[in-house]
């Protein structure tokens, strides 16, 4: 009949540190794993960044490009190219 473990004789001060400490330790998981993430996209990429603005550019322009598909205005939908 060795130790007694006073927050189990008195109550609940156990379970609130408890669970104080099990919600700490769900934070830190969760902000390494968005790191992991982080680091596992730009795995290989020299600027991530430039890929990032890049991938933005090319949203936008099919955006426009579903836009005037959409109401053909005065060009009545159609498109010159050359090159």
């Amino acid at each position: 009949m060795g130790s007694l473990c006073f927050p189990c004789l008195g109550g609940q001060n156990g379970d609130q540190e408890e669970t104080q400490d099990l919600e700490l330790r769900r934070a830190q998981l969760a902000a390494a794993a968005e790191k992991r993430i982080q680091e596992s996209s730009a795995r290989g990429i020299k600027d991530p960044e430039g890929v990032a603005r890049k991938k933005k550019q090319r949203e936008e322009m099919e955006r426009k490009l579903a836009e005037e598909a959409r109401s053909p205005g005065e060009g009545g939908g159609l498109r010159w190219q050359v090159g």
